[in-house]
């Protein structure tokens, strides 16, 4: 799942792909590197930024659906926390609804069981934008989100979403430290075991330049050695910035897994 944002303030790109050019040819461009999905987002996820009305978001989101759908097949996924944002880029060819909010719009789960789209059910305690009053603090962290995941997949599923279309994100950095997120990573496959996919989203976090001291621009071989460990715990969609590396990285580790053959054999092969 590769990340395109639409605000002039992104986390990782500061904006790169603001212009609706830039942006359709980036989610092109990630498919032709070998992505799945895209996750397309208009408003940027830290409670400090400046804040996106509704009609901003659509305006930046939709028209981006709209064109990337005319050229390619790709899966849209849609970062929104709005469930009227949801519905129309839905309506206009996105198949995901990534709600990194954990449905705090109620309205949302109804929006994916109205129209089929898959749903991440998100692990995130703050309202959308907002930052929680205290800094967060567990007993269990992975005990602690497991059981917040299951409470909002029922939600989920109570509103009428079926299992086949849920995805568990248990939010790594989101209303966690470094700590919390590096137990969420060793505690991985706590998650996989619930028996839905989980999204792997640990692209070029905080933790990992905490961890390493180390600024965005250089996070990738500690965002690699993260998602490695999530797949090998069971994940199975990972939501990366660079998606060749990413793309060869989780390859490999699934042929090391036995999940995928070589795609030549020449080496020793007689």
């Amino acid at each position: 799942m590769a990340i395109v944002n639409r605000t002039r303030d992104s986390f990782f790109d500061r904006g790169r792909t603001f212009p609706l050019q830039a942006a359709v040819e980036a989610c092109l461009a990630a498919a032709e590197a070998g992505a799945d999905m895209v996750d397309v987002g208009g408003v940027p996820f830290s409670p400090d930024a400046e804040p996106v009305s509704a009609a901003e978001e659509l305006d930046r989101v939709l028209p981006l659906v709209t064109e990337v759908v005319r050229h390619s097949d790709v899966v849209l996924s849609v970062d929104t926390t709005r469930a009227a944002v949801a519905e129309a880029v839905v309506g206009a060819g996105a198949g995901i609804i990534n709600d990194t909010s954990g449905l705090h719009d109620p309205r949302t789960a109804e929006v994916a069981a109205a129209t089929g789209a898959q749903l991440v059910v998100t692990h995130s305690l703050a309202a959308p934008g907002r930052h929680l009053a205290a800094p967060p603090t567990y007993v269990d962290v992975v005990a602690e989100v497991a059981d917040h995941l299951t409470t909002v997949a029922d939600r989920a599923r109570a509103a009428g979403v079926p299992d086949g279309q849920l995805l568990l994100d248990p939010g790594p950095d989101l209303n966690k430290n470094t700590r919390h997120t590096l137990q969420l990573v060793a505690g991985f496959d706590r998650f996989t075991r619930a028996g839905l996919p989980t999204l792997v989203a640990v692209s070029n976090k905080d933790f990992v330049g905490e961890v390493l001291d180390r600024e965005k621009s250089g996070r990738l071989a500690g965002t690699l050695a993260a998602t490695v460990a999530c797949v090998l715990a069971g994940g199975r969609v990972v939501r990366a910035h660079d998606v060749a590396a990413t793309v060869d990285a989780v390859r490999m580790t699934e042929a090391v897994m036995g999940l995928r053959e070589p795609v030549r054999m020449v080496h020793n092969a007689g």
